[in-house]
């Protein structure tokens, strides 16, 4: 019964996981727009969907896709402290979906207006794929919680 229902919500659990990893990416991106030498990431969303479907079984629903792991805070590196005042930063959030890498390779933005400095982010575009992804993970949770409402209307029903 749960490898059905895992089956049901499959695709749009994935697609939201590579949703919410580009918008860590294009994050980035816009974070790092006055940081000499960035180079802009991205991922092709319908590539990236399409190879974690296919990494977990989903495309040939041969097998179901592993549940979402939670996030989990862990203590690898640690940041310089030059100051007092600073911080140590030792700690760092780890993806909540799957692997990342089951969402292919990243890809560098080719940039529209070449800085000197050699950064390639284009503010202009990054805030523009920043909102479309966004506006896309809305429509994803939309559908899926318009899913999950259906079934329980299904099983609550009394005919």
């Amino acid at each position: 019964m749960l490898d059905r229902l895992d089956k049901e919500f499959a695709f749009g659990r994935e697609a939201l996981d590579v949703r919410a990893y580009r918008q860590e990416l294009l994050s980035s991106n816009i974070a790092n727009a006055d940081t000499p030498g960035y180079k802009a990431r991205d991922v092709e969303f319908s590539s990236a969907l399409a190879g974690a479907l296919k990494q977990n079984g989903t495309a040939s629903n041969s097998s179901t896709l592993k549940m979402a792991q939670p996030v989990s805070l862990s203590t690898s590196s640690s940041l310089a402290v030059t100051s007092q005042g600073h911080m140590s930063g030792t700690s760092t959030l780890a993806a909540s979906g799957g692997s990342t890498d089951d969402y292919g390779k990243l890809a560098y933005r080719v940039p529209s207006q070449p800085s000197l400095d050699g950064n390639t982010v284009d503010l202009d575009a990054e805030r523009v794929q920043f909102a479309d992804n966004a506006l896309h993970f809305e429509a994803g949770m939309t559908v899926l919680s318009s899913q999950i409402k259906s079934m329980l209307s299904a099983i609550t029903s009394n005919s």
